[in-house]
């Protein structure tokens, strides 16, 4: 028998209106895939970072942490190749050994610039991103981390090591100080999304801190855009050893409101066994879909083939995972006939095997 597929076209300009949640490289990686689909992209980025080159420019010009927004407007940037270098390009030698230019650029931009937001708004001009980039806040904050027994660390980049000492869960995460209020454009931007999705990323600090800033659950709630949860396909070393698809909801709708989302896509696609076991001795194994304990919080699982194997490393692959997210939106949402968009030009087709 043939085969069946579902298909559909759309036009990138009139494609969905996504909001993307989060921080970190699992960000990034999943914004290069979805650019390709939809040009009403919008990422809000979390600002609690002050480890390595973002860090060190956090305590030297009291300015956020700007490595994680830099990396997501590298990813829907559309410049020339020589200027995409140049973003990419890191000091090997002196006092800005191991820094990134595209920090320095973004530094610099916030010095000329009246507010943190507007520096990076400049730098999405320079770069021509596709969509917006926003800062969660521009409010100094630190993410301070409590643990099962008690003990707590204030630090982002401390964190893992106090965990790795501690040997415990961590109990809860909370922004130092409390109450840090959203910038408005972030609100705004999820209030108006045809889809919003959290992560993927690290749970405690890259997609929670964002929960934890006023405002940001409340627009969630309000929001009539489809939700889903991308799940990490590992567990994270000195994180969430031992946890489970449903100890990430959990502890996501802990630190935010019950049924904040009810989709959660996972990882369908193999893991070599000879990679497997390097995870392992590092603490980290395949995250397990506890698919009855999801659902039993409200949450229906996705299991689609997300994730790939590069050099040596498991990680989202971005087009896979933007096609099953674009293909999601429009099974789940219905596009009223004649509403005028040109389907001949500007189009992207994405296709999949029906299951």
């Amino acid at each position: 028998m043939p085969e069946n597929r579902v298909s559909y076209r759309v036009p990138k300009a009139h494609g969905p209106k996504i909001t993307v949640i989060g921080g970190g490289h699992g960000l990034s990686t999943m914004l290069r895939g979805l650019k390709n689909y939809t040009e009403n992209l919008t990422a809000v980025v979390t600002v609690a970072d002050d480890g390595g080159g973002s860090g060190m420019l956090r305590q030297d010009l009291g300015m956020p942490p700007p490595g994680d927004i830099r990396n997501c407007m590298e990813a829907l940037a559309n410049t020339e190749p020589l200027m995409s270098q140049l973003m990419h390009y890191r000091f090997s030698e002196g006092s800005l050994a191991g820094q990134s230019f595209g920090n320095l650029f973004l530094a610099a931009l916030n010095g000329i610039s009246p507010s943190f937001d507007v520096a990076v708004s400049r730098m999405s001009e320079v770069l021509a991103i596709t969509g917006r980039v926003l800062p969660v806040t521009t409010a100094d904050v630190q993410l301070e981390a409590e643990f099962e027994n008690g003990a707590t660390v204030v630090g982002e980049s401390k964190i893992f090591y106090c965990k790795k000492k501690e040997d415990c869960r961590i109990r809860q995460v909370r922004l130092l100080p409390e109450h840090s209020k959203a910038l408005p454009a972030a609100v705004a931007a999820i209030e108006d999304a045809d889809m919003i999705v959290l992560g993927p990323g690290s749970l405690y600090t890259s997609i929670i801190p964002n929960l934890l800033v006023d405002g940001v659950v409340e627009a969630i709630q309000r929001s009539d855009a489809l939700k889903v949860y991308v799940c990490n396909v590992m567990t994270q070393e000195g994180e969430t050893e031992g946890y489970t698809a449903s100890d990430h909801i959990a502890a996501i709708f802990a630190h935010s409101a019950p049924g904040l989302f009810d989709l959660c896509m996972t990882n369908s696609s193999p893991i070599p066994k000879g990679v497997a076991a390097r995870y392992a001795e590092e603490g980290a194994e395949l995250l397990k879909c506890d698919e009855a304990a999801c659902n039993a919080l409200g949450v229906e699982i996705i299991n689609r083939p997300i994730a790939t194997v590069s050099n040596g490393y498991v990680r989202h692959h971005p087009g896979h995972l933007a096609r099953e997210l674009v293909l999601l939106h429009a099974e789940r949402s219905v596009r009223v006939a004649g509403d005028g968009f040109d389907y001949r030009k500007d189009t992207y087709h994405v296709e999949r095997k029906d299951r």
